[in-house]
């Protein structure tokens, strides 16, 4: 029977979710998933966190408690705690300048800035995108109908941060652009500017009236430390900014399907921020009417509870702390072997370390990723990107080996 849909087209994969297909189909006991952007432990499980259980646990014994819809905007506690760790004290004396919405995780959040930007900033604005970047950042851009731009940010050469052409794109772009910036842990490079850098930054943003929209991914969980993961956020309010910020709860929190996340926009006074926030209202309303209620009470009971905030915290940490050691075991293998940097370049696979947070980008080329895939079974973005989360003690060496073998065996042109 003829369709009268017969004219779609079969859609590519995700790039990202169709590694993990991929790996679920492969029958090799030696198979590595170091595509998913999902901590796992030691043991190579998923993780739910101690303190989320707890909450749940606490919830389902609050008796006021029910599963009615919220509000347009969610949670209020769940914000107002949301703009508090991203903040921290430098929200004192600015917490009316903000407008904040429950949204979707990260991506429903990166979402509704978009529908921001084009709705309240002049026609033809366009974003500034680091490349490389998330690969969704594209994909909502243009489906937002938002133009879209790069800007240099990694270096090929040191696999380290190409400020210097970061800068010049900045310098060129122009005046009042949208610059979406990585707040930590850049994905998918682990390269993050140094807080000297991010100074000048805000002073080129300054200079040239661009909107910064930070996109807060990984805070806590790049390095252990909130506030200093948090220190581009905290930079752009003390220098009284205007700009826009997505957060998400499904890494430092590991609520991955919970969804739960914000959006929230940074505004001169408490009347621009209080237009914004209806005018945000007015997208969510038929965009999914209210946000999912499971995540951002899981969120708002361990925050609220300086027990359980204290060993959130302490859990952060520990992840935090094993994705450093399987940093530094990778780096000690490949040294052992003598493996040459995949880049032809002299020296050695310092970068591994230098790195922070969930990925590597280890400077593999597409041709020694697919090898890496076909070969060893090691599942991977075929940019490079690696999950440190998906190594542990047992596998480091397998990975390290392999590494070697494509490095040494394909060629690096």
């Amino acid at each position: 029977m003829a369709s009268i849909f017969g004219n779609i087209t079969q859609a590519p994969a995700d790039p990202i979710l169709g590694v993990t297909i991929a790996y679920r189909a492969d029958p090799s006991p030696n198979k590595l998933d170091l595509g998913v952007g999902a901590y796992r432990t030691e043991e190579g499980k998923p993780y739910v966190l101690r303190c989320v259980k707890k909450a749940e646990e606490k919830m389902l014994n609050n008796p006021n408690l029910n599963k009615e819809y919220l509000p347009i905007e969610g949670i209020k506690e769940f914000n107002d705690y949301t703009v508090r760790l991203l903040f921290g004290d430098a929200l004192k004396g600015n917490e009316k300048r903000v407008a904040t919405s429950q949204s979707i995780s990260g991506t429903g959040a990166v979402r509704l800035g978009m529908e921001f930007v084009r709705r309240f900033l002049p026609a033809g604005t366009t974003v500034y995108i680091s490349n490389p970047t998330w690969g969704n950042h594209y994909s909502i851009c243009k489906e937002a109908g938002v133009p879209y731009a790069d800007y240099r940010y990694f270096d090929k050469k040191t696999n380290g941060l190409d400020f210097k052409g970061m800068m010049a794109d900045i310098e060129a772009a122009p005046n009042g652009s949208v610059i979406l910036l990585h707040l930590c842990a850049h994905n998918p490079t682990g390269v993050d500017p140094t807080q000297e850098q991010w100074n000048f930054i805000a002073d080129l943003i300054h200079k040239k009236k661009h909107i910064p929209f930070l996109d807060c991914a990984y805070q806590g969980y790049a390095t252990g430390d909130l506030e200093r993961d948090g220190f581009a956020g905290r930079l752009f309010l003390q220098r009284g900014f205007e700009f826009l910020v997505s957060q998400s709860y499904s890494k430092n929190f590991g609520l991955y399907g919970e969804r739960a996340g914000a959006f929230s926009v940074v505004c001169a006074n408490e009347d621009v921020a209080a237009k914004a926030l209806s005018q945000i209202k007015l997208d969510v309303r038929p965009m999914y009417s209210n946000p999912p209620i499971h995540g951002a009470r899981i969120v708002t009971t361990v925050l609220s509870d300086p027990a359980l905030a204290q060993e959130w915290v302490d859990e952060l940490k520990q992840m935090a702390g094993r994705i450093v050691e399987m940093r530094h075991d990778l780096f000690n293998a490949l040294k052992a072997k003598n493996t040459p940097l995949p880049n032809g370049q002299p020296g050695e696979w310092r970068h591994i370390t230098d790195q922070i947070g969930m990925f590597s980008f280890t400077g593999l080329t597409p041709e020694q990723c697919e090898r890496m895939i076909k070969k060893h079974h090691v599942y991977m973005l075929t940019n490079g990107r690696i999950s440190m989360a998906g190594l542990n003690k047992k596998n480091v060496q397998y990975m390290a080996d392999a590494m070697h073998d494509v490095v040494t065996n394909v060629s690096n042109l």
